[in-house]
């Protein structure tokens, strides 16, 4: 089938997304070992909170490695659109996993307020925070980018996650440093904070991916956009219908436009390509589909 030919996965996307995905998942496996083996010497809930925090972040690499291979699928019969929803689902793993692990910091960081907090050195969790925060701001910056060069939904909410563990680290990093010098609650205060930017993090996912999959549209200004796209096209008289959704993280437009009814399909097939070609030419557009309808009478071009 030409259709299916044409919309085959890009090999080149295929390739980031994969060194994405041995990133994220060596790097968060590194991690969740060395806080909870730091966590486990020292005594630290803030750091406790944090190696929670990790431990999430190596199953949800597991379930988005999944996630996003069956989403590079080529479109198929059963799947004629693509199977690009898959990589909302994986984002809304990211979410489940974010909030998880932020409840689990919540639950031991209140626990440790209640007990009165306990006095900590500044040895094991004090490295082991400032390491994974100079790990987590690498692996944001390489998945960011990529994430950018993909449009993946699924890498996009991996590397908030890794934004978010940054600050949580530096939260936790700084509670422990308040818990040495100036009260042994400042550890579970840091542990509170930890859970609250988790969860912070988790419901922007959340908010990001149920929108890609229940099909959410383009802004109104990307829509006015492609109105305008195919309004300059030479023959087109009149855009009259603008529809956008999301399938998963890609944008398809759905355009109706008016051209000279007396015209021979031809030309109209060729102002049609000339839509498309357009419209998908603009930032975001995945892939348009233009309906030709004819026009009584033709407005005279000045």
């Amino acid at each position: 089938m030409q259709w299916v030919r044409d919309f085959q996965p890009d090999p080149e996307r295929q390739r980031l997304v994969r060194g994405a995905l041995w990133i994220t998942l060596l790097g968060n496996i590194g991690l969740a070992l060395g806080k909870a083996i730091a966590a486990r010497l020292s005594g630290s809930v803030a750091l406790y909170a944090d190696a929670a925090n990790s431990i999430s972040d190596v199953l949800y690499s597991l379930l988005i490695v999944l996630g996003l291979w069956i989403a590079q699928r080529p479109p198929d019969l059963s799947h004629p659109q693509g199977h690009s929803r898959f990589e909302p689902l994986a984002g809304l793993v990211v979410a489940a996993a974010m909030t998880v692990a932020g409840y689990e910091a919540g639950r031991a960081a209140i626990e440790r307020l209640i007990a009165g907090g306990i006095e900590l050195s500044l040895g094991w969790p004090t490295a082991a925070l400032l390491l994974s925060a100079t790990i987590k701001a690498g692996m944001y910056a390489a998945i960011h980018r990529i994430a950018g060069m993909t449009s993946s939904s699924t890498l996009d909410a991996a590397a908030k996650d890794n934004l978010a563990d940054v600050l949580t680290s530096t939260a936790a990093f700084l509670g422990i440093l308040g818990a040495h010098f100036i009260h042994p609650l400042a550890d579970a205060i840091g542990g509170i904070l930890v859970a609250a930017w988790i969860f912070k993090s988790a419901w922007e996912v959340w908010q990001e991916n149920l929108s890609y999959l229940s099909g959410g549209g383009a802004p109104a200004e990307l829509r006015a956009a492609i109105a305008e796209a195919a309004q300059g096209v030479d023959g087109v008289t009149l855009v009259h219908q603008v529809i956008t959704e999301h399938v998963g993280p890609d944008l398809v437009a759905d355009l109706h436009v008016n051209v000279d009814g007396n015209m021979t399909v031809f030309e109209a097939h060729t102002i049609s390509d000339e839509v498309r070609a357009r419209v998908e030419q603009l930032p975001g557009i995945d892939r348009a589909y233009v309906h030709i309808e004819p026009c009584e009478t033709v407005p005279r071009r000045e």
